[in-house]
């Protein structure tokens, strides 16, 4: 863990709030109730309600960058976490050097700093463990798309108390849902904490409970959803994964899962409410990238889906709950990512992070208005700003044309201009992830994924 430079801070009134930071895995944005799904999601309904709605909030196309770049407030490209995630045979990791969202609030009194869910940025070896990134406890996955029954991947466990394996029975989303309510009756009355639920729902592969699937019409006497996993079976050879709790369709499954998921953020709602701190904690979700149609993910209006840079890859559902200072209502001014860690921190009275690409959002939320005009990379091939948005060489204007339907690039080349010249910056900012990576065993992956010590 990295020891930070100052003894200490406190909010500017009473005590700093605890921060509950939910995270969904390949949420679309047609995949929740207040922006018209059919999917049923009556606790993140509830939840917008009282909550500023991030309307612009954008993420990076997959699963770590965005988790590392959350974390870190940093591009994750500059370090090396790009163009996929940190898969069971990547050997990089995020670098013990980054100083992380927990490290940064440890010195302001947060004493219980808890990761439940999924990791994703590194399991190579302990180094690049969330124990080992400012987090005092970990309960979860390293690996992505665990099977949600056997918690399993490359046919090995993956379930995780701290260092250790963790034998039980039951639905991820569910177990998942249950350890964030012990851990807020445990540490509610401690001061404040962080914990950040990183649910794998609903993410590949496709599978829920027969109850979630009879509350969405399933029909036993049906067909079967096909395995949409079944190439990474055969890849890892474990013929069983992602094959238990399918629906009669993808769509219907993925319903029942997205279902899964919403009754446990209401759990922890619930459960903040049942110690008398819902008013005085922080909630923040969000997904980390746009929906997949192929696992039943559904993004429109958005044009594109996850993987790409278009809209319905990056732009993704996001609440913020603070009630103290932020007033319920939409907010469309261009959040990102990155700035949750400095904004996590002001709300938090620790100092300002130093290096970091984000801004502190909480003065634009607080009074409703926008902040100066920026430009954030979404990738090698985009950059948005508050208007427009430059990608694979077509200019859109997003105040009128959010789908990305009309190319303006040659009504507009002062402004292809203007936002070419930012993303030549991803070039330059570009990290190397060998410099973080560690050599390859002979045997590969560890039983029951028991991550090999490293310093």
């Amino acid at each position: 863990m990295v020891a930070l430079g100052f003894a200490g801070a406190n909010a500017a009134e009473g005590r700093p709030p605890n921060i509950v930071h939910i995270i969904a895995d390949d949420l679309g944005w047609n995949d929740v109730g207040f922006h018209g799904s059919e999917i049923e999601t009556p606790a993140l309904d509830r939840l917008a309600a009282e909550s500023m709605v991030l309307n612009r909030f954008y993420v990076t196309p997959i699963c770590s960058p965005t988790r590392a770049g959350v974390l870190a407030g940093r591009y994750p490209f500059r370090f090396g976490i790009w163009g996929g995630v940190v898969s069971p045979q990547k050997r990089h990791g995020l670098p013990p050097r980054e100083v992380t969202t927990p490290e940064w609030l440890e010195p302001v009194g947060y004493r219980h700093r808890g990761l439940l869910g999924k990791w994703h940025l590194g399991l190579s070896s302990t180094r690049f463990h969330p124990l080992r990134h400012g987090f005092t406890e970990f309960y979860g996955h390293y690996n992505g798309a665990i099977d949600y029954f056997t918690r399993e991947r490359h046919g090995q466990l993956d379930w995780h108390r701290g260092y250790a394996s963790a034998y039980e029975e039951g639905y991820s989303t569910d177990l998942l849902g249950e350890e964030a309510v012990r851990f807020i009756e445990r540490n509610g009355a401690d001061g404040p904490f962080y914990l950040f639920v990183a649910f794998n729902a609903p993410h590949s592969p496709i599978q829920a409970t027969g109850s979630d699937l009879a509350a969405n019409g399933f029909d036993a006497d049906g067909p079967r959803a096909a395995n949409t996993d079944a190439g990474v079976a055969r890849r890892e050879g474990a013929p069983g994964y992602g094959e238990r709790g399918k629906g009669n369709t993808v769509r219907q499954t993925f319903a029942a899962m997205t279902m899964a998921m919403d009754r446990n953020v209401g759990r922890i709602l619930d459960a903040l409410k049942a110690e008398g701190l819902f008013d005085d904690t922080l909630v923040i979700f969000h997904s980390d990238n746009g929906g997949t149609p192929k696992h039943g993910g559904n993004n429109r209006p958005l044009r594109g889906n996850k993987h790409t840079t278009w809209e319905g890859g990056v732009r993704v559902v996001a609440l913020l709950r603070y009630p103290d200072r932020l007033p319920a209502g939409a907010y469309d001014g261009l959040t990102c990512y990155l700035d949750l860690l400095p904004t996590l921190s002001a709300a938090a009275g620790a100092p300002d992070p130093q290096g970091v690409d984000g801004i502190n959002m909480m003065p634009f939320l607080e009074s409703a208005t926008l902040p100066p005009d920026r430009r954030l990379i979404l990738g090698r091939d985009a950059v948005v700003s508050q208007r427009w948005k430059l990608v694979r060489g077509e200019l859109f204007d997003l105040n009128s044309d959010p789908g990305e339907k009309r190319d303006l690039a040659k009504q507009h080349p002062e402004i292809v201009a203007r936002l070419q010249a930012e993303l030549e910056r991803f070039d330059t900012l570009a990290g190397d992830p060998s410099e973080s990576a560690l050599p390859t065993p002979d045997v590969w992956p560890p039983v029951e994924w028991r991550l090999p010590e490293e310093p």
